[in-house]
């Protein structure tokens, strides 16, 4: 767990731009952008499991696919929140 906000920023963001296909970089990418600079060092921490996930599991999750059981309210939100997201 990070707890450093900035580093913590720049760590998701770099890991959502390199995913391994171009796709899901922009995807990802995107999605990042649109929400980071609104969450706190708990929800960052979220979103930094949230994207290293694999990309089979993200597509999965996206295309709401895969049913994923947390208990977490923030991963839950964040996935909601994904999968409502456009470009």
């Amino acid at each position: 767990m990070f707890s450093n906000k900035e580093e913590l920023k720049n760590k998701i963001i770099y890991r959502a731009s390199y995913r391994g296909s171009k796709e899901m970089d922009i995807l990802m990418t995107n999605f990042v952008n649109s929400i980071i600079n609104d969450l706190n060092l708990e929800q960052l921490n979220e979103l930094n499991e949230f994207v290293n996930m694999d990309d089979e599991t993200l597509i999965s999750i996206k295309k709401k696919e895969l049913l994923i059981n947390f208990e977490n309210n923030l991963i839950l939100n964040l996935i909601e929140s994904f999968q409502n997201f456009k470009i």
